[in-house]
């Protein structure tokens, strides 16, 4: 185990996940359109990588939708749609811990700084963050606010913001995230560790990318600090 001077989480699908049915609410958002199916959650997750930096949450929305279409052969016009309709029966307040997170929490608090670094406008992650009654467990949080210049992780900027405001050095923190793409790149672009959680949608056989720690779920937390 290893002490650091600060551990820094992510948010969507590290400490929480949404309630609601990713295959039902996207159903739901293609009926309201009126348009047949021609992606999955899957499909939808595979193309964010590709995605330019968005400037809020719905032009990401159309971003994806549209990626999405294109590798369909489909119309990305439809986008601005079904951004809109996803938008609409998405509730960014229908989100849980996921297992091990709250446990995981509370024992980095023990141990020091904690913050929170997210991809996600604040308005919507703030939600999430009241909703799972962890809004004042942080020491510092990053949102990401392109206007202000802080493009979404995997830049470095995000990590930057988090060590200042806690005055860590790189190489005296931790980084805990689920995404192999922008956590573990981000974290490992800024010299910082990294601890990746497993969520059995990304593998790392498919990526450069290496995290300092791999870890089934957050219930092996404390495992490494």
């Amino acid at each position: 185990m290893t002490a650091y001077e600060a551990i820094y989480f992510d948010l969507d699908r590290t400490l929480c996940e949404p309630t609601q049915d990713a295959a039902t609410l996207l159903e739901s958002t293609f009926d309201r359109v009126d348009v047949d199916p021609f992606c999955t959650p899957a499909d939808l997750r595979a193309v964010v990588p590709s995605l330019p930096t968005a400037q809020t949450d719905r032009e990401f929305y159309e971003n994806l939708f549209a990626e999405a279409a294109n590798r369909a052969s489909v119309d990305p016009a439809i986008s601005s749609s079904l951004a809109d309709q996803y938008l609409e029966v998405q509730d960014p307040t229908a989100v849980q811990f996921r297992p091990g997170a709250k446990r995981a929490l509370e024992r980095a608090r023990e141990c020091g700084p904690v913050g929170l670094i997210t991809n996600g406008g604040r308005p919507t992650q703030t939600k999430k963050l009241d909703a799972l009654d962890i809004a004042d467990a942080f020491d510092v949080r990053v949102f990401t606010d392109p206007g202000a210049g802080i493009d979404p992780k995997p830049s470095t900027v995000p990590f930057e913001r988090a060590l200042a405001e806690l005055e860590v050095a790189a190489d005296a923190a931790i980084h805990v995230g689920d995404s192999l793409h922008a956590d573990i790149a981000g974290a490992n672009a800024m010299g910082i560790d990294s601890a990746w959680i497993d969520t059995g949608q990304a593998s790392l056989d498919d990526t450069p990318h290496r995290p300092t720690y791999e870890l089934p779920s957050l219930e092996a937390f404390e495992t490494i600090v």
